[in-house]
C-alpha cells in the first residue's frame, strides 16, 4: 500500500518524536538509577571511612595517654583513656553497621579481637606502672604498643577496603557514562537520517511544485506588479539562503582570524613567561658583576660571586632548554631542604641590588623552618620576584623585611610561611583582585608576570601565595608551604 504525501510526512515526523522523547525519558531513567546506585554505594562507603578514621583517631589518643601515664602516673590520663576505649568501641560498632563486603567484616572481627588482647596488655601495664614495676610494664607496654601498630593497619586497610569500592563505584559510573553516549552517538545519526528524509520530502514533493506553480502563474517572471504570497515567499527564501552563504564565509574568515590570534597569543605568552624567567637569573649576573668591578683582586667573595655567576648561566641554558622544548613545562625536581636555606639564598643574590639603591632589609627568623620536599630553584625564583617587587616598591632608604615562621592549622596542617613585606605605597583594594592575573602590571616595563609565575610555583609545591595588608601600611606577600610528616 502507497501512503500518500501526508502519510509520509506524518510517519516520518512520528519517528522523530518517538526517537526524541523515548531517548529523552530513557536518559531521565538510565541517569536516576546510575545516581542511586552512586548514592548507595558512597553513603554506605562513606560512612564506613568515617567510622575507620575515628577508629584511627581513637587508638592513637589511648596510645599517648599510656604513654602519658607512664611518664608522670596522673589519674586522669586514665579517665581519658577510658573515655576513647569507649569511642573506639562505639564507632567499631558502627563500622560492622555500614560495612558490607566480607573482607572488611572480616577485619573487623579480627580488629576486635586484637583490641581484646590490647586491652588486656594495656590494663596489665597499668597496673604494673601504679605498683612501680616499672621494668615489667615497661615491656608488657611494648607488648601493647606492637599491639596497637597491628590494629592501626588493620583499620588502615579496612579504610582501603572502602576507598576501593568507591573508586570502582565512580569506574561504574565512568563505563555507564560511556554507555548513554554510545546511545547518543547512535541516535543521532538516525535522527539526521529520519530529518533528512522529511527534509528531502518537503524540497521535492512539497516546495518544487510550488516554485513551479509560481513560475507557471507569473508567465516566467519574478517581478512587475504580478506578485502573489508565494513568490513573496520564494524570493524571501532565496534572498535568505545568499545572507546564510555570506555569513557562512564571514564566519569562516572570523575563524581562522581567532584561530591565528589565539595562536600568537600562545606563542608570545610562552615568550614573555620564558623573558621574565630569564630576567632575574641575568638580573643576578648583573649583579655579581658590578660587585667584582670594586675590585681586581680576586677575594674569596669574587671568586664565591663567580660561582652563583656559573649557577645562574646553568639556569638560565636550563630555561632556554625549556623554551626550546615549547611543549610542556619543567616538572618540580624536589629534594629535602629546608626553605629557610633558599631565602638565604634569594636574601644573599637581592643584596647587592638593594644595596646599590639604598634599601635595608631585616631578616626576622625565630628559628629555621623544617625540612620539607621542595624545588630550590623554583622557590628561589619566586622569592625573588617577590624581593624584586617590593625593591621597585620603596624609595631609597627603604626597607624590605623577611619572616619565617611555622604555625599549626585544624584545616591545612602544619605550614611553613614566608612573608616578604616592604614600606612602599602599598596595593589599593581596586587591584588586588588583578596583580596575580597573567600581563598585568602597573610598571611601564612590566610584563605583568612576576606574581602569576610566583604564585604558579608556590601552587606547584601544594602552597598558597596570599596578598596581605599590614597595619602600618605598605604590602605584604605571604607564602604558604605545607609540611608533611609521617607520625610516629
Amino acid at each position: 500500500m502507497k501512503l500518500s504525501l501526508g502519510g509520509r510526512i506524518l510517519l516520518v515526523v512520528a519517528a522523530l518524536t518517538i526517537l526524541t522523547i523515548g531517548g529523552g525519558l530513557f536518559s531521565v531513567w538510565y541517569s536516576y538509577q546510575t545516581n542511586l546506585f552512586f548514592k548507595t554505594v558512597v553513603d554506605e562507603n562513606m560512612a564506613a571511612l568515617a567510622a575507620a578514621d575515628r577508629l584511627e583517631a581513637a587508638l592513637i589518643m589511648q596510645k599517648g595517654y599510656l604513654t602519658y601515664f607512664f611518664q608522670d602516673r596522673n589519674p586522669r590520663w586514665l579517665r581519658d583513656l577510658d573515655k576513647y576505649n569507649e569511642e573506639f568501641l562505639k564507632w567499631l560498632s558502627e563500622a560492622r553497621k555500614w560495612s558490607v563486603t566480607p573482607d572488611g567484616q572480616g577485619i573487623l572481627k579480627e580488629i576486635e579481637t586484637d583490641y581484646a588482647e590490647l586491652t588486656g596488655l594495656r590494663d596489665r601495664a597499668v597496673a604494673l606502672y601504679k605498683e612501680e614495676n616499672i621494668q615489667e610494664g615497661f615491656r608488657v607496654h611494648q607488648s601493647a604498643r606492637r599491639m596497637f601498630f597491628k590494629i592501626l593497619d588493620l583499620a588502615q586497610r579496612f579504610r582501603r577496603i572502602h576507598e576501593s569500592r568507591i573508586a570502582e563505584a565512580r569506574t561504574e559510573i565512568d563505563r555507564r557514562a560511556v554507555y548513554m553516549t554510545g546511545l547518543a552517538l547512535t541516535a543521532m545519526p538516525l535522527a539526521l537520517l529520519l530529518s533528512g528524509i522529511l527534509t528531502w520530502i518537503l524540497v521535492r514533493q512539497v516546495l518544487s511544485p510550488i516554485r513551479r506553480l509560481a513560475r507557471e502563474t507569473s508567465d516566467g517572471e519574478f517581478g512587475g506588479d504580478r506578485i502573489d504570497e508565494v513568490q513573496a515567499l520564494s524570493r524571501g527564501v532565496h534572498h535568505l539562503m545568499e545572507d546564510v552563504g555570506q555569513t557562512k564565509s564571514e564566519l569562516e574568515v572570523s575563524r581562522m582570524h581567532l584561530v591565528q590570534a589565539a595562536k600568537m597569543a600562545s606563542v608570545g605568552k610562552l615568550s614573555a613567561s620564558v623573558a621574565h624567567t630569564i630576567r632575574n637569573p641575568l638580573t643576578s649576573v648583573k649583579m655579581r658583576l658590578f660587585s667584582l668591578e670594586r675590585g681586581l683582586d680576586l677575594t674569596e667573595s669574587q671568586k664565591d660571586d663567580f660561582k652563583v655567576i656559573s649557577e645562574e648561566i646553568r639556569h638560565i641554558d636550563n630555561i632556554l632548554r625549556n623554551f626550546l622544548e615549547f611543549s610542556r613545562r619543567p616538572r618540580l625536581k624536589v629534594q629535602r631542604i629546608s626553605p629557610s636555606d633558599i631565602v638565604d639564598l634569594a636574601v644573599q643574590l637581592i643584596h647587592p641590588r638593594l644595596e646599590s639603591h639604598g634599601i635595608k632589609l631585616d631578616l626576622k627568623r625565630n628559628e629555621r623552618l623544617p625540612e620539607i620536599n621542595i624545588d630550590p630553584d623554583q622557590l628561589k625564583e619566586a622569592l625573588i620576584n617577590l624581593l624584586v617587587n617590593a625593591s621597585e616598591a620603596v624609595n631609597k632608604e627603604g626597607l624590605i623585611v623577611v619572616e619565617e615562621d611555622s604555625v599549626s592549622t585544624s584545616t591545612s596542617g602544619r605550614l611553613a610561611i614566608i612573608r616578604v613585606k616592604d614600606n612602599g605605597p602599598g596595593i589599593s583594594l581596586a587591584l588586588r583582585e588583578q596583580i596575580f592575573q597573567p600581563f598585568f602590571s602597573t610598571k611601564d616595563e612590566g610584563t605583568g608576570l612576576g606574581l602569576t609565575i610566583a604564585m604558579r610555583i608556590v601552587e606547584e609545591h601544594g602552597g598558597h601565595l596570599d596578598l596581605e595588608t599590614p597595619p602600618d601600611g605598605g604590602a605584604c606577600f605571604k607564602i604558604m608551604l605545607p609540611v608533611r610528616e609521617t607520625w610516629r
